[in-house]
């Protein structure tokens, strides 16, 4: 009966089935990535924090994602497992396993909160906030608040993919959505309306993720092929150990992220420094802030570009499964063709309307300073927009076909021996505009590795096409 209702996995057109399968994920991801975005956008536009709440907003957002990272692995290496486990008939491994990703996130989002706030102010200082006294004023109350709400998002990011596994993808996007709703509302409330500050805008962030908790709450007790009891949520370690390193891949692309970002972060701060206009405490918050809002739009780009692959995952297993090669190589065509246009329309927009985009984040509230180092941050830092979202597809396509080792490598490659060894190096030699290199040169480079996977598995797909 699987086999039959899961047949159009290997007859129906790869466009539709991409079409099909990416737009929820891409959905899930860019409503993920608004938390932050628009509690920046709703900063930048008051006047009374600006370019100071921007710049906090920047330092902040890195140890979100270290809990994403957490939340992350739990959930997608329970997710797989668990999907295996259904497949196979095992309900009651299923059962356990779920039960213990529960427990397990809640855990460790208790946990990570605990250490964020032992060690608040030599954390925020590691990621840069330092950079005057305002800044770092804004950081700490901006991440006090947002430490709060970390066992909520842990466990809400941790549920989604549980929910996937359990045949509710359509759930697990709507209660995310509906918690970035919440955050969106309350956002302008708490910021303009009674003036909390970076506070209002870290617990209209808490309240959204709280939502998002209590719907996964709500989805646990009525799962549809699950069901759980007070004996599911006690941890199992002979199913932690195995749902676990399913997850790994996904911890270390977001912890990999997290380093290249402290180290632009601290590199921003240290040759923002000696820069003859960013080196007056006045305007030092400008490079970090500046920075982090290109690196939001990057990360919305981003986003898509991760969905649009990671749709295809379902559609290219099948597929190797069924021994259709000629299928997963016309997928993968189709896959870096559209990721090469996505970065072209990204690229044409950073490179013709720079100011429009700063002046989203409020550059009518800031000096000349700020919107110039904008506008050139955008021009360089993102002038490799085509092969990132090349080097990105490539990557979690390469996933998808089994090829764990290759697709580490990008990745690893691109964000720690490059992203962070450039950011480190190139402001050595050409000060803070080193930072903005780093960027492209580093996806010129990984995109030279990935072209060599490309070619590669194209070569092998054709051999494998050609075999009896």
């Amino acid at each position: 009966m699987e086999e039959k209702s899961n047949r159009f996995l290997e007859t129906e057109k790869p466009g539709k089935l991409m079409r099909m399968y990416a737009i929820p994920c891409i959905i899930s991801l860019l409503v993920a990535a608004l938390y932050n975005i628009v509690d920046q956008l709703f900063i930048a536009n008051a006047s009374y924090l600006g370019s100071y709440g921007n710049a906090a907003n920047t330092v902040v957002f890195p140890l979100t994602v270290v809990a994403l990272a957490f939340a992350v692995m739990i959930g997608d290496g329970a997710c797989a497992f668990t999907s295996i486990c259904l497949g196979q008939d095992r309900r009651e491994d299923a059962r356990k396993s779920v039960g213990s990703a529960v427990t397990l996130s809640v855990i460790t989002g208790v946990v990570i909160m605990l250490i964020y706030l032992i060690f608040q102010t030599r954390i925020i200082s590691m990621f840069g906030g330092r950079v005057n006294e305002e800044t770092f004023k804004e950081s700490k109350e901006y991440f006090f608040w947002i430490t709060l709400g970390i066992p909520f998002y842990v466990f809400g990011q941790a549920m989604n993919p549980v929910i996937r596994s359990d045949g509710s993808p359509k759930f697990a996007m709507a209660s995310t959505v509906i918690g970035a709703v919440v955050n969106i509302i309350f956002d302008p409330i708490f910021i303009y309306g009674t003036k909390w500050g970076m506070m209002g805008a870290a617990i209209a962030t808490d309240m959204g993720q709280i939502v998002t908790a209590v719907l996964s709450v709500w989805y646990l007790i009525h799962m549809k092929e699950i069901k759980l009891d007070k004996g599911s949520f006690r941890l199992n370690g002979r199913l932690i150990k195995r749902f676990i390193p399913l997850g790994i891949t996904s911890l270390l692309s977001q912890i990999s992220l997290v380093a290249a970002m402290a180290a632009i972060n601290n590199m921003i701060r240290k040759y923002g420094a000696m820069d003859e206009i960013f080196g007056q405490s006045r305007y030092a918050q400008i490079p970090m802030a500046v920075v982090g809002i290109v690196m939001k739009f990057f990360q919305i780009v981003i986003s898509i570009a991760v969905g649009m692959a990671a749709g295809c995952i379902p559609v290219v297993g099948y597929n190797v499964g069924a021994g259709r090669k000629d299928r997963v190589k016309e997928l993968f065509k189709l896959l870096l063709k559209c990721e090469a246009i996505l970065g072209a329309v990204s690229l044409l927009i950073v490179e013709a309307f720079p100011r429009f985009l700063i002046g989203i984040f409020g550059a009518s509230n800031e000096s000349v300073y700020y919107t110039d180092f904008a506008v050139k941050s955008f021009r360089i830092y993102l002038c490799m927009m085509v092969l990132a979202t090349i080097n990105k597809g490539t990557f979690i396509f390469l996933q998808a076909v089994g090829k764990a080792k290759e697709s580490t490598i990008i990745s690893m490659a691109r964000e720690i021996i490059f992203g962070v060894g450039f950011a480190l190096l190139l402001p050595r030699f050409f000060g803070l505009d080193g930072v903005l290199y780093s960027m492209p040169v580093s996806d010129v480079l990984a995109f030279l590795i990935a072209l060599y996977f490309i070619l590669k598995t194209f070569k092998e797909l054709q051999h494998a096409q050609k075999m009896p």
